[in-house]
């Protein structure tokens, strides 16, 4: 990819499309989260997961899903539309859904892929509800009210928020969560989803954002705003932003605005780094949106979003490192 955009046009969507296509199916290398109670469990990641088996790591797979899906709405006209269409046929079948589900019954995968897989999870179904035919939505509902229910029963015993950029972050789990549970309307749990951010982050003011760590692929400060964003009615948001980065239209904290150094996209963990400025210019795009038309701050966060975006868009591929989940994060980015 030569140019960043801030659209998300049909060439960039095809292009995302192809990435994903090459590695949703591609079993290894993996990087299995997989806990051994004996011998017998000493399987491979196909049979263990029959749909979520490729992209290095299973929730890189559910994500990838997720861009092929969203892309697949967004630009049906794409080139790469019949095969995406082929894949879903093959791979959400009542039966491989079901063997997904019931892996979740073993008592060692209590803590499986929580809770980075089931928030993307959960962003796929309300993703794959979007669409006209909703029969790749009623295929995996199963295995996404199961992910929901782990949440309803996590969150109430979750005393204290994980402030991270990685994966167990839960502003971010509570982010990609709110969309499903909007999409299902199920008041129930997005009440809890937005008890739960105003109870964890509800009183955080003068946000210092000590970041990047060196392999964060998230803003642990912009993630937790763009969780509230999402949660809060707007007017709430924007009194609880104003003091949460009351100095963000003077471009403070500088962290937030100056684009991270990848200084090697061949290690999985400093790679990490292209995906926080994806998220970066997501969160600034999404929440300069919420803001009152005539803040100042609107301008400054567009800037922000844009210049993050123009140093990692371009390496979306190339390195399996990245190539196996960065296109993901850029449709976030490109799509806010």
């Amino acid at each position: 990819m030569s140019s960043p955009s801030a659209d998300l046009t049909p060439e960039i969507a095809s292009r995302f499309a192809r990435i994903a296509l090459g590695h949703v199916a591609r079993e290894y290398p993996n990087k299995m989260d997989h806990v051994l109670d004996g011998p017998g469990d000493v399987v491979g990641p196909r049979d263990l997961h029959p749909i979520f088996y490729g992209s290095f790591d299973w929730h890189s797979c559910v994500h990838g899903y997720w861009t092929l899906a969203t892309v697949r709405r967004l630009h049906p006209e794409i080139p790469e539309a019949a095969a995406i269409d082929d894949l879903f046929a093959g791979a959400f079948t009542p039966g491989s859904v079901e063997t997904e589900r019931a892996y979740l019954d073993r008592p060692s995968s209590r803590g499986f892929e929580r809770p980075y897989g089931w928030a993307w999870l959960l962003m796929l179904q309300a993703e794959l509800m979007r669409h006209d035919d909703q029969v790749w939505a009623r295929r995996l509902a199963p295995l996404a009210q199961a992910f929901a229910e782990r949440l309803r029963t996590y969150l109430p015993k979750a005393t204290y928020p994980v402030r991270t950029g990685v994966h167990n972050s839960t502003a971010f789990a509570l982010a990609l969560a709110a969309d499903y549970a909007k999409g299902t309307e199920d008041a129930a749990l997005e009440t809890l989803l937005r008890d739960r951010a105003r109870a964890w982050y509800g009183a955080d003011r003068n946000a210092a954002a000590w970041e990047p760590s060196g392999d964060d692929f998230l803003s642990p400060t912009l993630m937790e705003a763009e969780a509230m964003r999402r949660l809060l009615p707007v007017e709430e948001f924007r009194a609880w932003f104003a003091e949460f980065l009351p100095d963000a239209a003077k471009g403070l904290p500088a962290s937030l605005f100056s684009p991270a150094t990848v200084s090697d996209r061949s290690d999985g963990k400093i790679a990490h780094l292209d995906g926080l400025n994806l998220s970066r210019a997501w969160c600034w795009r999404a929440i300069s949106e919420s803001l009152d038309p005539d803040d100042h701050l609107r301008a400054v966060a567009h800037d922000a979003a844009n210049r993050h975006l123009a140093v990692s868009l371009p390496h979306v591929a190339g390195d399996y490192m990245g190539e196996h989940w960065l296109a993901s994060f850029a449709l976030l980015a490109l799509t806010a």
